[in-house]
């Protein structure tokens, strides 16, 4: 059964997402990724297919609406973090407790980070996400300051010190398209270097959009996202 929920983050912005409720009490929050929307193809595969192995899913909207070509570096991180923020807090309040958080692309950054700052989640999957904007380059972000070269390199340390802050027991999976040419594969490899409990799930043939792989990308999310929605009785 699908459901528009609004859910309002502490800025008082609307956060429009359907829920496709399935009557279990654990769900999965899935992000879109940078200059997409919940009705990203991929992000309805992903919750139909969670839909049908019983898990319910949750896809909504960031509150930005305007994108700028900054904003995938340095812009937004933190009012979307927010965003999912406000997203797991609702329904906790309503006692469906938010068993994993996934994001496709920038969304999966977005819920990377999440996960270092907020230690309420058990599971992150991460769906072709980068690792190069958080080790910002000098000559993308026009540094030419000494300031502003500083800043720069601040900031890719306090972005290790983050990774490193990912509870040891949050799950992280990362599911990459061997054909994807938007994000390195070895981006794959960085993020397995520095998340803890890290596992990789690649995707054969599959681009960053996965529109020719999505059986296979839904076949790569599901079976850990019904383990972390119901673990195994010991």
């Amino acid at each position: 059964m699908q459901q528009q929920i609004t859910v309002v983050n502490k800025q008082g912005q609307k956060l429009d997402g359907v829920l496709h409720d399935t009557g279990s009490t654990n769900i999965v929050v899935l992000c879109h990724a940078f200059r997409s929307t919940k009705e990203h193809f991929a992000m309805v595969k992903l919750a139909a297919a969670l839909e049908t192995e019983g898990i319910t899913a949750f896809r909504f909207d960031f509150s930005l609406t305007e994108y700028t070509e900054d904003s995938y570096y340095s812009g937004n991180y933190d009012s979307e973090i927010e965003d999912l923020r406000a997203v797991v807090e609702y329904f906790s309040a309503v006692n469906r407790p938010v068993a994993a958080v996934l994001g496709h692309s920038k969304g999966a950054n977005i819920v990377l980070e999440y996960a270092s700052k907020y230690h309420d989640i058990g599971a992150v999957i991460n769906v072709s996400g980068r690792y190069d904007p958080w080790h910002i380059n000098l000559k993308t972000r026009n540094a030419t300051s000494d300031d502003e070269v500083k800043d720069v390199k601040q900031l890719n340390s306090n972005i290790d010190e983050e990774w490193l802050t990912i509870d040891p027991k949050c799950k992280v999976l990362t599911v990459h398209g061997t054909a994807d040419n938007d994000v390195a594969l070895d981006e794959a490899y960085e993020i397995g270097k520095v998340a803890p409990n890290h596992q990789l799930q690649l995707v054969d043939g599959a681009d960053h959009t996965y529109e020719s792989r999505l059986d296979e990308l839904a076949a790569a999310v599901v079976p850990f996202a019904k383990e972390c929605c119901f673990p195994p009785l010991t």
